[in-house]
Parts: C-alpha cells; sequence; structure tokens
C-alpha cells in the first residue's frame, strides 16, 4: 500500500463524522516528507472551528494511522 492509500485510508475513517456534520475532507496532495494536504468541504470549509478539525481531528487520526505523517495542512 502507497503512503497515499494509508492516508486515504484514514481519512476515510474521519470522514463519517465530517458528513454527520455537513462537511467533508479531501486528500489533495502527500509530499514524501510527510505533509499531507487537504482540501476541507462543505460546512467544514467555512466553519470558524476548521482549523481545531484539522489539528485535533484529522491530523491526529492520519498520524495516529499512518506513522509517515508529520503534519496536515489545509490548502
Amino acid at each position: 500500500m502507497t503512503l497515499k492509500e494509508k492516508v486515504q485510508d484514514a481519512l476515510n475513517k474521519v470522514r463519517p463524522s465530517l458528513q454527520a456534520d455537513g462537511g467533508d475532507v479531501e486528500l489533495v496532495d502527500v509530499n514524501e516528507d510527510g505533509t499531507v494536504k487537504v482540501r476541507l468541504t462543505g460546512a467544514c470549509g467555512g466553519c470558524p472551528m476548521s482549523q481545531m478539525t484539522l489539528k485535533m481531528g484529522i491530523e491526529r487520526i492520519l498520524k495516529q494511522n499512518v506513522p509517515e505523517v508529520h503534519s496536515v495542512v489545509a490548502v
């Protein structure tokens, strides 16, 4: 399984929680240095809590499931 596939698999674990609130997350890119670029869509895109969701939710889950991930940034 490639790094990108591992990241996508981990994102699929958090996706239902985001969708329950009317949002979603889209994988944009995974760099070899462990930086994951995502796009928050739907309600998550304009939510004032989106940065907390990104760091405390998405980034935490990705790091737990994919040790190669060092950071997650929204684009």
